[in-house]
This record gives C-alpha cells, sequence and structure tokens, in this order.
C-alpha cells in the first residue's frame, strides 16, 4: 500500500510540475532567446578581441568598402601571416568586379572572405578588415566549387548551370554575387561564350546590376572592361622565376598576363617529361600550327636516362657489374661514381 501511494504521490506532483512549467512556457522561452542572445554577443565580442576585428559602417549608398579583409577561418589556421586584400564595390562604376589568376592563386578564398565579411557584418559582427563599410544586401548567392548530383543524373556541369540559372532569375540589385570560374566544365569556347553572356547580364543595371565578384581562368573577358561600364578588372600577384612561381595572394588592379597552368601543373607534382611536352604544345599552338603531333613516349624513354656513347656505355656496365658495394668503403664508392661520370656524355 505504501508503495502503492508513493506512485500515486509522484504522478500527481509530475503533473502538476507539467502544468506549472506549461503555464510558464512563454517566459522561459523568452528567458532561454535572451541567454541565447547574449551567448553569441559575447561569442562575438570574444572573437574579435582575440582576433583584431573592427566595428562595421553601415552604408546606405550600396557601397562595399574593405580595407585591409581578411578570411575568418583560413586566417586561423595558416601557419604563416594572412595577407589581407581590398575590396571596393557599389551600384556604380565598379559593380563587378572580374578577377583572373592561376588555380591555387587565392581567387575563391578572396571571394569567399568578401562573402563572410558582408554576412558577418549583417548579423551584428566586428569583421575581420582594418575597416569595412559595407551596404546590406537583401541575398548573398555563391556558385563556387565542383560537384555533381549522381542521384538525379546530373553532371557538374548541368549543376553548375543550374545554380547560374538560380542567380539570375532571383538575384536583384541590392545581392550580392559571386561566381567562380563560370563554364569550366564545357569546353572552351562554349564555356567562354557561356562566361560572357552572364557579364553581359548581370552587369547591366536595366537586367540585374548587382554587386559581383567574377573569378575565371577566360583572360579574353578582360576586354569587358573597356567595353561594359561597371566592369573591373583585378588579378592575384605571381611572382615568376624562370620556371617557378610564387602565390603572392595580393589581389591588384588589371588582368592577369598568363594562366600560369603549366608552372602549376610543375608546382603539383606533375612528372618533368609531361611538364616539358606541356611547353612543347603550348608553344606550337601559340604559333598556329594547325595539328600538334602526339609524343611517342615508348620511344623517348631514353631522355630520361644517362647518355652514353657506345663504346662508354660498355665501360660504365662492365665497371658496375664488378663493382660489389657492400665491400666498398665511402672513399672507394666516391672514386667509382667519379669513373663513371668521366664516362658520360
Amino acid at each position: 500500500m505504501a508503495n502503492e501511494r508513493i506512485v500515486v504521490l509522484e504522478q500527481e506532483i509530475f503533473e502538476e510540475l507539467r502544468r506549472y512549467v506549461a503555464e510558464q512556457l512563454h517566459y522561459i522561452q523568452q528567458t532561454a532567446g535572451a541567454v541565447a542572445a547574449v551567448d553569441v554577443l559575447c561569442s562575438f565580442a570574444e572573437v574579435a578581441v582575440d582576433n583584431n576585428y573592427v566595428c562595421p559602417e553601415i552604408a546606405t549608398g550600396g557601397e562595399l568598402v574593405i580595407k585591409e579583409g581578411r578570411h575568418p577561418v583560413v586566417e586561423t589556421v595558416l601557419d604563416s601571416p594572412f595577407v589581407p586584400n581590398d575590396t571596393l564595390l557599389d551600384v556604380g562604376a565598379n559593380r563587378m568586379a572580374i578577377i583572373t589568376g592561376p588555380n591555387m592563386a587565392g581567387k575563391s578564398t578572396y571571394m569567399r572572405q568578401v562573402a563572410l565579411i558582408v554576412l558577418m557584418a549583417q548579423i551584428g559582427s566586428f569583421v575581420p578588415a582594418k575597416y569595412a563599410r559595407i551596404a546590406l544586401v537583401d541575398k548573398i548567392f555563391t556558385r563556387v566549387g565542383a560537384s555533381d548530383d549522381l542521384s538525379a543524373g546530373q553532371s557538374t556541369f548541368m549543376v553548375e548551370m543550374s545554380e547560374v540559372a538560380h542567380i539570375l532569375k532571383h538575384a536583384t540589385k541590392n545581392s550580392l554575387v559571386i561566381l567562380d570560374e563560370i563554364g569550366r566544365g564545357t569546353s572552351t569556347f562554349d564555356g567562354m561564350s557561356i562566361a560572357k553572356a552572364v557579364v553581359e547580364y548581370m552587369v547591366q543595371t536595366r537586367q540585374l546590376g548587382c554587386k559581383t565578384l567574377f573569378a575565371t581562368h577566360y583572360h579574353e573577358l578582360t576586354v569587358l572592361e573597356k567595353q561594359l561600364e561597371g566592369v573591373v578588372n583585378y588579378n592575384i600577384v605571381v611572382k615568376k622565376r624562370g620556371d617557378d612561381i610564387t602565390f603572392l595572394r595580393k589581389i591588384v588592379r588589371g588582368g592577369a598576363d598568363d594562366s600560369y597552368g603549366i608552372a602549376v601543373a610543375k608546382l603539383a607534382g606533375i612528372p618533368d617529361q609531361v611538364v616539358g611536352r606541356a611547353n612543347e604544345i603550348l608553344a606550337e599552338l601559340e604559333s598556329g600550327k594547325p595539328q600538334v603531333q602526339p609524343q611517342d613516349y615508348m620511344s623517348s624513354e631514353s631522355t630520361l636516362q644517362i647518355s652514353f656513347d657506345d663504346n662508354s656505355s660498355e665501360q660504365a656496365l662492365e665497371k658496375i657489374r664488378k663493382t660489389d658495394p657492400n665491400t666498398l668503403s665511402p672513399i672507394e664508392a666516391l672514386n667509382v661514381l667519379y669513373e663513371l661520370k668521366t664516362l658520360v656524355k
């Protein structure tokens, strides 16, 4: 009996507590919302102090001015100092920035950082920059990266075009649009034609005229700066020394003079023989030759080997056959190496 009474009392107390909580639910939700807001604002303040953020000014004229802007995530994971960059976009002469430069130079990081700075300013956060004056936007549209949708039967290019179509249909003059390498998923002429048409449509005030960052490897688009009002060219500075390149990560005015594609391929670890052949093909294409003959790599394998004349080759092979590396002292090994070197052409 005692146990049953305890169970009944527990049930009564629980139901009474539940009724009380239900009656106070509105106040509990208000309190939770206030605590959440304080938590967010404290987090904003802590991050701003720790990472040297600045309070942005809210512009009313549609301009977007950022001095020494930084990527809020990338700068926290780099071992070396992050290279800051300026940004100027408005609804007049600087509506669209066409950004050219090689892959891996930092175009995508730069555009993402601009979008993040605008978003951070609009949600009430300080921003990673030395100075920022930012007009409110109604939407931020991005078309970056490469992906497909196998379940829907859509290729990478189809997904890209679908996203571009969505942007063109829904962006307004108060939107911020980030477009990265539009048209790269199809043939050169098709891709360049699509990219140019998109630029023309977006920059014209009567069609759209929104603030846009447009990264591209089609250097032919840089001529649009002279043809369309509101288009401005920018590029990522690259330092070239011989066949080597160094990315300086700095955005400057003007179009890039080279895509440095082969240099980037070498930097990525493509074999020297392939890189050399790519340079040969590029030279032939730039000279206007109608046909580039394929390289026979099977017959050219000797180019990767040390070259001997007939007599020296036999002498070198005989020397190697008679040499036991397990019995050589360091000085004897050097002498053998020197003898072999004298046989090389």
